[in-house]
């Protein structure tokens, strides 16, 4: 009965979800305010639903249950219980109602503490969010039911992918969900603003912190995810520009634009249109990102669906959405009025340019994702891979950096260009000191990656710069943030440049007791030994290891075999320092008996997530000030 369950309270969900919409269409159309009244419970109730199916769904993979179709094959009552958990949304149909539990808890947050917007405003972006839901309710309910039963239920599962079986997997889908699916809530203000000609700076102003926490939680993700590749697929790389990768990252460029466009409207009135836009364009790439690794027409960890109906189905949810938000940016963009205007040298030009570079950056992923997707479907195979997207999207990732670095030195509405570059000098005079002294002691170093520590050095000086003769204890909290993230961006810079310039890679195949050096460290292997865990069993080298003349220690990384189902993978291990980390990973045996064995040395790389820390936490910061502020202005008023 728990998955009939299940699947009434998704039936519920969806019924309330078309109550939603159609009271809201009733209510701004006619101006009823008792339809509009009943659409904040309905919202709420909705939501709840979804959460309670999607609870549901968990409990079923806790106990095992084989009778239902999707934990018969994607669990096994042998698996840890954190990766039976985790296993409800390490599959199609649960990463989808995780999906829409998200998007329906998002509207539920929305109809309970959004106090800014204008009621016709709010009801109206309340039945956005609805026919959204919607869509998705359709797709669960007709195409991927998570509630399917099996009969006769199996007496054993099939298991989970091995792959996805790590702690980093059972929060990284979640956090990465909540970002997706807050983007959808801005498109829900945008498309809520559209209908009711009500776009100007208080609209901004309510929209801008659920767009701040979808970003903190995308940012997160993606962090997190790279993090998670970098150390479990054992290849040693932190982003290989692979699609399923490239759906994550898109829309997180179009998010970023989207915050500091809705940051200029919100404080200068400016930028109405190009703001609503952009907030179409973010869900759009989180609706291309769903469709990509959704469809079945990529091959991938994270793409669960080879059922060419399943991506048809989404396909039409994405050509209706983003389809109906550009016909009516296309009708309506003629009432939006332009806005305050400024000058070119400005704090506000520098945001412009700010979003044109990383439209530009979000053209180039998005043809780099989908050109070979194309050729294939015309019979041609093709890959474009790290070469493309370093040599296009790199530079003009530097220029972006550049202007990040000069952005918060300018002054609003009109500044001079020749006091700007003064106030630049402390930032100049850095990199340029940074330049001297790389090209005296790493004369080899490649240009990209040159450039790349130049500029973070002179990012992370001018990222403190509006700080600057101010009173510290009364400076706003979203003014720190915005310093946070930016040094965010010159930490994780340095990181990404010093792992592609100074990375040391060896790969042995030794005898027991033979020792080889990789960076500053001597690794001694000791030989081959069983091991078993709870639900697999593994080869793991012993390796001794030391640096310089301090304590010796001993690193264990595995082959590992799991039996349901039947996979081999790598279990890398890593040891960690201030200044790098030494990355080491077990081959195969070859024909003689011995053992390879990849070792690397990565100098600074940790500094690659420490940056997407800080980065998230400027955010947060930025989120609090915000909201404090706000909360401060509602009570005056």
């Amino acid at each position: 009965m728990l998955a009939e369950a299940g699947l009434a309270a998704l039936w519920l969900a969806a019924a309330l979800a078309a109550f939603q919409l159609i009271l809201a269409g009733a209510g701004v159309a006619r101006g009823s305010g008792e339809a509009m009244a009943a659409v904040r419970p309905v919202a709420i109730v909705q939501g709840l639903l979804a959460a309670l199916a999607m609870a549901i769904l968990i409990l079923l993979f806790l106990r095992s249950d084989m009778s239902v179709l999707l934990v018969a094959t994607n669990s096994h009552s042998a698996k840890p219980w954190l990766y039976k958990f985790a296993g409800a949304w390490g599959n199609h149909e649960g990463s989808m109602l995780l999906w829409v539990t998200v998007l329906g808890l998002a509207g539920a947050a929305v109809a309970m503490l959004e106090q800014r917007l204008k009621q016709p405003t709010l009801i109206a972006t309340l039945g956005a969010q609805a026919a959204i839901a919607l869509g998705f309710y359709a797709f669960l309910l007709f195409s991927s039911n998570p509630f399917a039963r099996l009969n006769p239920a199996p007496i054993e599962g099939n298991g989970l992918n091995p792959l996805l079986q790590d702690p980093g997997l059972a929060f990284h889908p979640p956090t990465l969900y909540f970002g997706y699916v807050g983007i959808s809530i801005a498109f829900s203000f945008a498309v809520g603003a559209m209908i009711t000609r009500d776009v100007g700076p208080a609209f901004a102003r309510a929209m801008r912190p659920w767009i701040l926490a979808a970003w903190i939680f995308l940012t997160l993700g993606i962090a997190a995810g790279s993090y998670w590749a970098y150390y479990e697929l054992g290849w040693g790389g932190w982003w290989f520009w692979d699609p399923v990768e490239n759906a994550s990252l898109m829309p997180w460029l179009a998010a970023t634009a989207l915050l500091h466009s809705v940051t200029v409207l919100a404080t200068r009135d400016g930028l109405r249109a190009w703001t609503v836009l952009l907030a179409v364009v973010a869900f759009s790439m989180s609706m291309v990102g769903t469709f990509l690794v959704r469809s079945g027409i990529l091959t991938s960890v994270h793409a669960f669906a080879v059922d060419p109906e399943r991506g048809t189905f989404i396909l039409a949810l994405l050509l209706i959405y983003i389809g109906g938000a550009l016909l009516l940016f296309a009708l309506r963009a003629g009432t939006i009025r332009e806005g305050a205007t400024f000058e070119l040298v400005s704090r506000e030009g520098a945001l412009v340019m700010n979003n044109l570079l990383l439209s530009v950056i979000l053209g180039v992923v998005l043809v780099g994702t989908l050109y070979p997707i194309a050729a294939a479907a015309l019979g041609v195979q093709l890959s474009v891979g790290p070469p493309f997207f370093d040599k296009t999207a790199g530079p003009i990732a530097l220029v972006l950096v550049a202007l990040m670095a000069l952005g918060p030195l300018l002054r609003w509405r009109r500044d001079d260009a020749g006091a700007a570059v003064r106030r630049a000098a402390v930032p100049i005079g850095v990199s340029a000191a940074t330049l001297a002294a790389l090209l005296m002691l790493a004369p080899g170093i490649r240009l990209l990656p040159l450039l790349g520590l130049v500029f973070a050095a002179g990012v992370a000086v001018a990222s403190v710069a509006p700080l600057w003769g101010r009173n510290l204890r009364r400076t706003p909290l979203f003014t720190y943030g915005m310093v946070v993230a930016h040094f965010g961006i010159a930490v994780a810079l340095a990181g990404m440049a010093s792992d592609s310039a100074f990375t040391k890679e060896t790969l042995v195949a030794p005898r027991p007791g033979e020792t080889h050096r990789v960076g500053p460290y001597r690794v001694t292997f000791e030989g081959v030994f069983p091991a078993v865990g709870e639900n697999w069993s593994a080869l793991e080298a012993r390796l001794r290891v030391q640096r310089g003349d301090g304590d010796a220690f001993i690193l264990r990384p595995q082959s590992r075999f799991f039996s349901s189902p039947p996979m081999v993978t790598s279990e890398s291990k890593i040891s960690t320092a201030v200044d790098g980390q030494l990355y080491t990973v077990l081959g195969q045996q070859d024909g003689s008996g011995r053992w390879q064995l990849r070792l690397w040395w990565k100098p600074f790389v940790t500094l690659i997530w420490l940056g997407g820390f800080l980065v998230a936490l400027g955010g947060a910061l930025s989120l609090i000030g915000r909201v404090r502020r706000d909360r401060r202005g509602v009570v005056r008023a």
